[in-house]
């Protein structure tokens, strides 16, 4: 090789490698949870095994629902952001009582669930976009009589442990001089078996995971929502504070399926359509509230 071309060779190398250099200088530093995920290829999702139709197994035992499908377009914004195309997910079941500190220990990196999204809770853990809006409400047997919160007086109510509706049913509580005694149950499954057995006269929750048990239970019809609301409430994933890099993208790929339009289908296939594993309709419409909120997806908390 001449010694013109050879230098010509040298100066191409070293315009390339400046060029690469420019380019990684570009590329922001990871940080929290997005670093964590990169260094052990893993992105870890908790979800719950019975808030249908948000987050539930189906007939092969695998998690499936609205947020699942929600967050699973945030599993793939990672894999783009991170250029992962082989990343591994690893999906564990967390409850009420525990996901709160599984997400804080580093266990899981997302929850996908049924999560109120409560000023309260915004001093431990972070939301993204708000995907639901739920009212609390009490379901009862119709064979009951009961068709008022104020005649739940002296009665067992059930509950789920952990929930914000046990908050809730305390200040009514006080406010209506109610003497509850209230059952907890693990999840939502018990504590709605807690009443369809009889050992409680209602189980207080929110009106959606309500309606899912409902349509769930051997005999739906057996079965009715009270009309009083004790407060509406917005749903979404959360994911670790202090995070503004996980954030920022978390923030990005719900908005982009609220601004684009595509979460109506996903609301239509969840809410308003036969779901799996029993094909059962839930007949929950789309409300204008929550319209507005995939219009202007914020993550605003109660």
């Amino acid at each position: 090789m001449n010694w013109m071309k050879w230098c010509g060779v040298w100066a191409g190398a070293i315009a390339c490698a400046g060029t690469m250099q420019v380019a990684q200088a570009q590329v922001p530093e990871l940080t929290g949870t997005l670093k964590k995920i990169n260094a052990t290829g893993t992105l870890a999702i908790g979800y719950r095994e019975t808030s249908i139709p948000f987050s539930y197994l189906d007939n092969r035992a695998e998690p499936i629902g609205y947020a699942i499908d929600l967050c699973m377009k945030i599993v793939d914004q990672v894999k783009l952001t991170l250029n992962r195309p082989d990343l591994k997910i690893r999906m564990l079941p967390v409850t009420s009582s525990n996901r709160i500190p599984l997400l804080r220990n580093g266990t899981i990196d997302l929850e996908c669930g049924s999560t109120t999204n409560s000023k309260v809770r915004q001093k431990q853990v972070a939301f993204g976009p708000t995907y639901f809006l739920v009212n609390i409400r009490a379901a009862v047997k119709k064979s009951s009589g009961i068709e008022t919160l104020a005649q739940l007086d002296n009665r067992a109510v059930a509950a789920t442990s952990g929930t914000t509706s046990v908050a809730l049913l305390r200040a009514h509580q006080r406010g209506k001089e109610m003497r509850l005694k209230e059952i907890y149950g693990k999840d939502h499954a018990e504590s709605f078996l807690l009443m369809a057995e009889d050992r409680a006269s209602a189980f207080v929750i929110d009106d959606i995971l309500l309606a899912g048990q409902i349509a769930n239970a051997k005999k739906p019809e057996l079965y009715r929502i009270l009309p009083e609301s004790l407060r509406q409430e917005p749903y979404s994933m959360m994911l670790r504070r202090d995070d503004p890099q996980f954030k920022a993208l978390v923030d990005k790929a719900v908005g982009d399926v609220m601004r684009s339009g595509e979460i109506y289908a996903l609301y239509d296939k969840w809410f308003v359509q036969p779901i799996p594993p029993r094909r059962l309709n839930l007949h929950f419409p789309l409300t204008d509230a929550l319209r507005e909120q995939f219009q202007h997806p914020n993550d605003e908390g109660v």
